[in-house]
């Protein structure tokens, strides 16, 4: 009888049963299609191939509203990827529904008939489309027969999330790019304040801030570069294989991991950020490897364990300190070093026992513990007092790491720092080598407080003799507010003068500390000492390898009386770094025996369109130099360019354009623009540029050659040189012996013709000449600039011709008509 009742039981609750399996199937719809005519609503989903996207309603945050997108269905707590709806949301998801009409449509419907969103896809056949979500997060709309045919697809239509394998690229056809933009918050996917996009210029990322460009980024070959301070160009994404492609029809690129295995994205973040993450499993959550902030600087997060270095400028592998082993050796293997590295020989934590290796090129990232000692010696005994103590640098105060060291990275090839200690077991080394160390360091200490003494007496009598900047003001974090006194007494009463131009001179310093200056005292200012202050507190701010770092400044008023009349008189000064070896005319055009090669005049050419190229496109507000000529290019010890007097035309004023026009050795840099009055753009600066690169090519200045004749004049003899078809080669500097590449002679003389042309709109950009220079863009055949053809028809005579005498000689200057 029990068991009658239990077969009984069985019948009756087997179509209950069933009907709960195929509401669960129905839910899920066990499949990674929809078909035409089919839909999703309520908690219904499509789920890829391999389980690893899904799509279907989701809520986002807190919010109640819902949304239709697509997340990992197995990584994190439904992170989203793409959002259909990110405009407009829905309440209910029971009462709506996702369908895929027979006309290739994909519609999301609310109410039975209200349209939310729809894809506007359309084909050719009825019912001959079918949607298919992809294991890599795509969902396309194809056609039944012929997978190859793709009507629509998300990956085309993205919202804030790049995923390997999307494109990020400009449609030359269409003339619209690919536009990622953020969300506006955590509860909200509407379109946010932020997106990145290709520009119609090829190889260039566009950053934007509210439909403004907030930073640019430029392909060099591997990847993009976003050319900011660092003394090597990195590239990004970082630890990523990424692809450019360039053809008639469009322009893009896209990336995959280095693990095809490793799950990973882009996002541009509602706080302005775009940062990518990789999903750790051991965790089971996403880690931040690196960001780009909304003002273009980089931030990097720990994705390599203790004792490990990560080389930021290439790849995010991870390598042991010298002296170490991975932790981890089977997760180490698969790529993942987040467990980091230990010792080959255990710590005995005594002074006796231990010892220290000596790194150089690496920098800690982490926050050390600052000791008041003496010397190094001191240092490294305060290491070894404490277990915890990992690692110790000295450099005038002593700093020392506890606890793991983490947050290691590789330091610039161009930054000297003294050497870092790291501590290491006694059997990393024999004893015999730890014993001549410590006979060494003995030696040394007592040689550097023998020294530390002798120049302690000397320094405090020399203090005493010239006290100076040491209480200066600091204002707006960066800049130094100087007195004129200090001033005065750092140039020994402005007695040194370095040059000289149209808005004042510039004379050389040494502060208290032997740092060298170099003072410019500002002429013909106009400003309010509140707008002055404001227009400095933005030229402070720029900071970048290729332009001239500004230190500080001084801005004083005096008032005189005489007979009850009284006149107030100001004095203001800019202080810069100091250029050892001056301005590029000197090392040019100079007398002497040391000729700038082939190779450095290509550096200090690309140095000086960098410096350009982030003044135009990669300030929050564009700044015209308006003053591009050698003079204003300096040069470091390696010959490394940086340029000089940027934002001189904001802070002087409405003088400016009157100064620049009739300043010695400028005219022959300017702009047709300039001279016709006409509203000045970069482009000007391109054209400035342009002349520039003349000279670095020839040697010479360019208006000493117009003396022998148009047919001397070599912009004119390049361009037209270049027109018939024969080499520029010959053309080049002769000092140079003939030590260049050829075909980079010729794509300089390119650019440079291409740089002078009249119209402005014909002259490129500082990011494309730049690409172009570096030999990752191509460049075509520029036409003879319209104004050299005009002056080749033109006697010397029909030349209006003026000359300014200065002490320095006479210099001839030329205009033309037209």
């Amino acid at each position: 009888m029990a068991i009658m009742g239990m077969n009984y039981s069985l019948i009756y609750e087997f179509p209950f049963l069933l009907l709960l399996v195929l509401l669960q199937v129905h839910t899920c719809m066990g499949s990674n299609t929809i078909s035409a005519g089919q839909s999703l609503n309520g908690n219904q989903t499509i789920v890829s191939k391999n389980q690893v996207f899904e799509m279907g309603f989701f809520t986002p945050g807190n919010s109640r509203n819902y949304y239709i997108g697509i997340w990992y269905k197995k990584a994190g707590n439904q992170t989203i990827v793409w959002v259909g709806n990110r405009d407009k949301h829905v309440s209910n998801p029971s009462l709506s529904s996702l369908k895929l009409l027979e006309n290739g449509n994909l519609t999301l419907v609310a109410g039975g008939s209200t349209v939310i969103w729809s894809s506007n896809s359309f084909s050719r056949l009825p019912n001959s489309t079918v949607g298919v979500l992809l294991d890599n997060g795509n969902f396309v709309i194809r056609d039944v027969s012929d997978s190859s045919i793709v009507i629509w697809q998300s990956f085309t239509h993205p919202t804030d999330t790049i995923l390997p394998g999307m494109i990020n690229g400009y449609n030359k056809i269409k003339n619209e790019s690919i536009v990622y933009i953020s969300v506006r918050g955590l509860d909200d996917p509407a379109p946010g304040n932020f997106s990145i996009e290709m520009d119609e210029n090829p190889t260039s990322l566009l950053f934007k801030t509210n439909g403004s460009v907030s930073w640019s980024a430029y392909w060099i070959g591997s990847g993009f570069t976003t050319g900011y301070v660092d003394k090597k160009w990195t590239k990004f994404p970082y630890g990523l294989d990424t692809t450019y492609v360039e053809n008639e029809k469009e322009s893009y690129f896209t990336f995959a991991p280095t693990s095809p295995t490793a799950l990973t994205r882009m996002t541009v973040e509602a706080s302005g950020k775009l940062c990518q993450y990789i999903w750790r499993e051991s965790s089971r959550n996403w880690t931040e490897n690196w960001c780009i902030l909304a003002d273009g600087l980089r931030e990097f997060n720990m994705l390599c364990g203790p004792f490990t270095v990560r080389d930021i400028y290439n790849t995010t592998l991870c390598v042991c300190l010298q002296g170490f082993e991975p932790k981890n050796t089977k997760a180490w293997e698969l790529g993942d070093g987040l467990d980091g590295c230990v010792r080959r020989a255990p710590l005995q934590c005594n002074a006796r026992d231990d010892t220290f290796v000596e790194v150089r090129n690496i920098v800690f990232l982490s926050q050390p513990e600052e000791i008041k000692v003496k010397n190094i010696e001191a240092c490294r005994l305060a290491c070894l007092s404490k277990c915890s103590c990992n690692a110790y640098y000295f450099d005038d105060s002593c700093f020392i790491w506890v606890d793991d060291l983490v947050n290691i990275v590789p330091s610039s090839p161009h930054e000297v720092r003294p050497y870092w200690h790291i501590r290491m077991g006694a059997s990393h080394l024999s004893e015999s080598k730890v014993a001549n160390r410590k006979t060494t360091w003995i030696a040394i200490s007592i040689l550097l407080g023998w020294l530390f003494l002798t120049f302690l007496g000397i320094g405090l009598v020399f203090l005493g003799m010239r006290y100076f900047v040491d209480s200066l003001e600091r204002v707006e974090d960066s800049l130094v507010l100087y007195r004129y006194k200090d001033l005065k007494l750092a140039t020994k009463n402005f007695s040194q003068k370095l040059g000289e131009g149209g808005f004042g001179s510039v004379y050389k310093g040494v502060l208290a500390n032997s740092t060298c200056i170099a003072v410019k005292k500002l002429m013909s200012m106009q400003q309010a000492e509140k707008q002055f202050r404001a227009e400095l507190k933005t030229i402070g701010a720029i900071q970048h390898v290729n332009l001239v770092r500004l230190r500080g400044f001084c801005a004083e008023s005096s008032r005189r009386c005489f007979r009850g009349f009284c006149a107030e008189s100001s004095r203001r000064f800019l202080v810069y770094e100091y250029m050892p070896k001056g301005s590029l005319d000197s090392s040019l055009f100079g007398t002497s025996l040391t000729v700038l090669d082939w190779n450095a005049r290509c550096r200090i050419a690309i140095g000086v369109a960098k410096g350009l190229c982030y003044l135009h496109e990669e300030c929050r507000e564009c700044i015209i130099h308006c003053d591009v000529k050698p003079e204003n290019v300096l040069l470091d010890e390696d010959n490394n360019a940086k340029l000089a007097d940027f934002g001189l035309a904001k802070l002087v004023g409405r003088d400016f354009s009157r100064v620049l026009t009739t300043m010695r050795g400028t005219r022959g840099y300017l702009a047709p623009e300039w001279i016709s009055g006409l509203a000045i753009t970069p482009k000007a600066d391109v054209y400035s540029y342009g002349m520039l690169l003349f000279e670095l090519i020839s040697g010479k200045r360019n208006n000493t050659q117009l003396e022998q004749g148009m047919e001397h004049y070599f912009p004119f003899r390049v361009s037209k040189s270049l027109s018939h078809g024969e080499d520029v080669f010959p053309l080049l500097d002769c000092r140079i012996e003939g030590n260049a590449e050829r075909e980079e002679v010729n794509r300089y003389c390119k650019v440079a013709c291409w740089c002078i042309q009249e119209d402005e709109k014909s002259r490129p950009n500082m990011s494309q000449v730049v690409q172009i220079l570096m030999g990752v863009k191509e460049i075509d055949l520029p036409p003879v600039p319209l104004f050299l053809e005009r002056l080749a028809g033109v006697s010397m005579e029909a030349m209006n011709y003026y000359q300014v005498t200065t002490s320095g000689g006479t210099t001839q200057y030329y205009s033309f008509s037209s």
